[in-house]
């Protein structure tokens, strides 16, 4: 029997356990109102994440326009076929299907077809019209979704320069990559709602994010320029059996690439096709070796001994230090000895007695090596680091090379007087041609470059490209003084081939040897800037390893001549009176 004091805690405990009953009851109440009421959408969205099956919708991607707004990169509409394992009801059919509609082997669609996962896409970049073909067999578990493919309206136009895209759209070479962040867009999602097996559940249809289509790219290139200093190119490829041929178009004023041709060039809607007569027996390593070497663009990636286009850099220097001047008289006995060095002008009989503008008119080793000598060691060096050489142009396109020069250090007299005359170092094609443009241009060092803005949808501007400009390269006046001797080495000196009827042309020839001495290889090049008193246009014309005549004046030259007749007149830019009558 139970005393009162029994009863008494008896009566606490039932009490305890009741408000602690309570209490729980009330949090849990109180919890499933706050999940109920204040959480219910973000659990209602985990509810339908759980049972939504994702897949991803490419956006188009922007396409690249010329400067006057042709379409050099475009969309061409594709399909990405894929399978959902768990809703396929008659896999052999799917399987019969897909082999027979994508050319693929069985064991790589049973493989597909048969494997438990979410989604398993099968290919990709399929034709719209075999998509739209497979999308009518209305096959169980089979998605088709519309896709986007890059497209290239001009095959292999500026192939070096563009670039292409992989199966995901990005950009592997050229201003696809280097502009691959404003062109790629952002990809769109289509949802679907399946049940607990993961079959879709047809009533609750789809929902989809649309994918935002990536910026417009308008560059400086011309189309029509690029186009016909392809076919100048090609033509010089063909008849002087050359290995390959670079012509560079720029205005000099600005940095803007009219043109960047490197034949030859690859088609861009097949850019792993390789070349007829490659053994099919090749491994991985020796296909990808090839199609780099195919992708090459030798006008930034590859240097080489410019010769005597760039006695412009040696003269220039010159005349800014003082040590020449126009009329500064030298004598050329076909030879010139440095230290122990006898090194031989390219006229073996000698250049007898000239001026300054003779002798690059001339185009005279003995007296531009003088001239290196003049100036000295450190003196040069400081025009060359001056002048830009040793730094990269910064040119919007990847895999720019370095200048290949001697380190001070390790230059005498003799390294000296080869460097001024172009031979025992290398340059890129775009580095000659940009040094080149900062001399006469009046001393500004622009940044050569393909990007000029880029634009929406819409055709709104999103943004404009800047690019460096280093001024004070040379005097206004030495500018001046090089304009003038260069027009005469082609109105009436070494480059008179590539002169231009009814307009002022300067410019400044190349033969140089490539390496190893002796081996009978030639660079045959020609720089070309018109007009010469207010230049607006330069280019060079590089043919690699010409066979028979090989000099430049007469390979080189006349392509810029051609070059010229044609697209200076396109450009508007007005002949002289003078060179007219």
């Amino acid at each position: 029997m139970l005393t009162d004091n029994n009863k008494i805690f008896h009566r606490k405990k039932i009490l305890v356990v009741f408000f602690v009953c309570t209490g729980i009851f009330i949090f849990l109440f109180g919890r499933l109102v706050y999940l109920c009421v204040w959480r219910a959408d973000h659990y209602s969205r985990l509810a339908t994440d759980l049972h939504e099956r994702e897949r991803s919708i490419k956006a188009a991607r922007g396409r690249i326009l010329d400067c006057n707004g042709k379409v050099l990169a475009d969309n061409k509409t594709v399909c990405t076929v894929s399978v959902i394992h768990n809703q396929i009801e008659d896999s052999e059919k799917v399987i019969e299907i897909l082999c027979q509609e994508l050319g693929l082997s069985e064991e790589y669609v049973r493989k597909r077809v048969e494997k438990y996962s979410s989604i398993e896409r099968i290919k990709s970049n399929v034709d719209k019209a075999i998509g739209d073909r497979i999308r009518e067999y209305g096959l169980a578990g089979v998605k088709v979704d519309e896709d986007y493919k890059r497209y290239y309206p001009y095959d292999d136009l500026a192939s070096k320069v563009l670039g292409f895209t992989g199966g995901d759209n990005q950009g592997i070479i050229g201003l696809e990559v280097v502009y691959d962040s404003y062109l790629e867009g952002e990809p769109g999602t289509i949802l679907t709602v399946t049940d607990a097996k993961g079959i879709e559940v047809e009533s609750a249809g789809e929902r989809r994010i649309e994918p935002v289509k990536g910026l417009d790219l308008c560059i400086s290139l011309d189309m029509n320029i690029q186009t016909y200093a392809t076919q100048l190119a090609n033509q010089a490829l063909a008849t002087k059996q050359a290995d390959s041929v670079s012509i560079l178009v720029m205005n000099p004023q600005n940095g803007e690439m009219l043109a960047m041709v490197n034949v030859p060039e690859f088609d861009l809607n097949n850019p792993y096709e390789l070349p007829e007569g490659t053994p099919e027996d090749i491994t991985a390593e020796e296909k990808q070796n090839i199609l780099n070497g195919i992708w090459r663009n030798g006008c930034i990636n590859d240097t080489y001994e410019p010769g005597s286009t760039f006695k412009i850099i040696t003269a220039a220097a010159g005349l800014e230090a003082g040590v020449v001047t126009p009329e500064s008289s030298f004598h050329c006995p076909g030879y010139i000895i440095v230290d122990d060095r006898k090194i031989r002008c390219h006229k073996v009989a000698g250049h007898g007695s000239q001026d300054f503008t003779h002798t690059m008119m001339n185009s005279c080793n003995p007296a531009l090596i003088t001239v290196g000598l003049r100036l000295g060691l450190d003196s040069y060096y400081g025009y060359f680091e001056q002048f830009g050489l040793k730094t990269r142009t910064g040119i919007d396109l990847p895999g720019e090379a370095a200048t290949i020069m001697h380190k001070k250090e390790n230059m005498g007299n003799v390294e000296l007087a080869t460097v001024a005359f172009g031979q025992s170092f290398q340059i890129t094609p775009v580095q000659l041609l940009t040094t080149a443009a900062s001399i006469v241009n009046g001393g500004r060092r622009v940044t050569p470059h393909f990007g000029v803005k880029t634009i929406d949808a819409e055709g709104n501007v999103t943004e404009v490209f800047e690019y460096p400009v280093t001024t004070g390269i040379v005097s206004e006046e030495t500018s001046a003084t090089m304009r003038e001797i260069l027009e005469k080495v082609v109105s009436e000196g070494s480059g008179i081939n590539g002169k231009v009827e009814g307009f002022r042309v300067g410019g400044k020839t190349a033969t140089s040897q490539t390496l190893p001495r002796g081996s009978g290889r030639y660079i045959a090049s020609f720089v070309g800037f018109a007009p010469a008193d207010d230049p607006q246009v330069i280019a060079i014309a590089i043919v690699n390893n010409p066979q028979g005549v090989y000099y430049g004046g007469q390979v080189s030259a006349p392509i810029i001549r051609q070059l010229y007749e044609n697209i200076l007149p396109y450009l508007g830019i007005a002949g002289d009176e003078n060179e007219q009558n």
